[in-house]
């Protein structure tokens, strides 16, 4: 028998036992393991298998089917591909206890909790895949349970902080990109995949397509259309893009990114980022009477769950309402 090959099974075998049995009948069970591998040999074997590969790539034709962004896809890939190449077993043979040890490293390396929920949801919804196609018979996922996040309570900007940003961007392309996200609450990818085209300056709205390529209207205020006719004026170049960097190409992601952490520093408001004017819309919306379903087809959300996770009820509104109706 090879010694080494044999440890790392009882080792293995001690590690997914653990948490199910008592200390003292854990010993009792490792010795009969013991005993009963001595009339065995055995060979550790690499388990990544072609196997993996193919029902992993299933998984991402099927989601490429339904029409999810190449950006969901590439995320979904990465993530259960590494934790298949850090398991190491065939994909049938992951249990709950393969799962739980990933994610326990995962937090031993610092892994915010938020993050290690996330990572778990995606391999929720890739076992469910496997087994609603009938390819695994159970799945590992379903006595994982959710990772508990501390709950914090996340921010707007005031009327204040937009103010401010205005006054200190240092080119009107930059009050445009700030006021076309105001008036929008379009993610960051959508901005920068607009044409110039794309805004219709009469109807005050413009088309965005979002994610999975669905298209939606979105629209802007008779100020914002004055930004952004002003910006366009200002341009030399001829490149179909609404907004575009120093070089004049199409400006990405990162650029607006860049941009915006140079107007952090300078305005004094915190966390200056894209999504937080998605937030910030969604809240002065529903705040302002708008209907939740409403709300949604303005951020592009097929569910209005995901919508309420962007509503921020506001601390004065709840009192009043409260004194109101108590």
């Amino acid at each position: 028998m090879a010694i080494d090959a044999k440890m790392d099974f009882m080792r293995q075998t001690e590690k997914m036992l653990a948490e199910s049995v008592t200390v003292s009948d854990m010993s009792k069970i490792m010795n009969v393991i013991s005993d009963v591998l001595q009339s065995y040999e055995m060979h550790r074997i690499d388990t990544w298998s072609d196997d993996n590969d193919d029902l992993l790539q299933c998984y991402v034709d099927a989601l490429k089917v339904q029409g999810r962004s190449e950006k969901t896809i590439e995320r979904y890939e990465y993530v259960i591909g590494r934790m298949m190449q850090e398991i190491n077993v065939p994909t049938r043979m992951i249990t709950v206890y393969h799962l739980r040890n990933y994610l326990s490293k995962q937090q031993e390396r610092g892994i915010k909790d938020t993050t290690i929920e996330g990572i778990r949801e995606i391999f929720s919804a890739y076992f469910n895949w496997l087994q609603r196609e009938s390819l695994i018979e159970k799945n590992p996922v379903a006595n994982l349970g959710t990772i508990k996040c501390a709950k914090l309570k996340k921010k707007t900007f005031t009327d204040v902080d937009i103010d401010n940003l205005k006054s200190n961007c240092k080119t009107i392309r930059d009050k445009a990109i700030i006021c076309f996200l105001e008036a929008t609450g379009c993610r960051i990818s959508e901005a920068v995949g607009l044409d110039r085209d794309s805004i219709d300056f009469n109807g005050l709205q413009c088309v965005v397509h979002g994610k999975g390529n669905k298209e939606r209207t979105v629209f802007i205020k008779p100020v914002v259309a004055s930004v952004l006719q002003k910006y366009l004026n200002s341009r030399k170049d001829n490149n179909p893009a609404l907004f575009v960097g120093k070089r004049k190409e199409r400006l990405t992601p990162g650029g607006i990114r860049c941009m915006m952490k140079g107007l952090e520093e300078r305005s004094g408001v915190d966390h200056v980022h894209p999504h937080k004017f998605r937030r910030t819309l969604a809240t002065d919306l529903a705040r302002h009477g708008m209907p939740i379903q409403e709300v949604a087809h303005i951020l592009g959300h097929d569910k209005l769950d995901t919508t309420m996770k962007y509503v921020i009820q506001n601390e004065d509104d709840i009192k009043h309402d409260y004194r109101k109706y108590a």
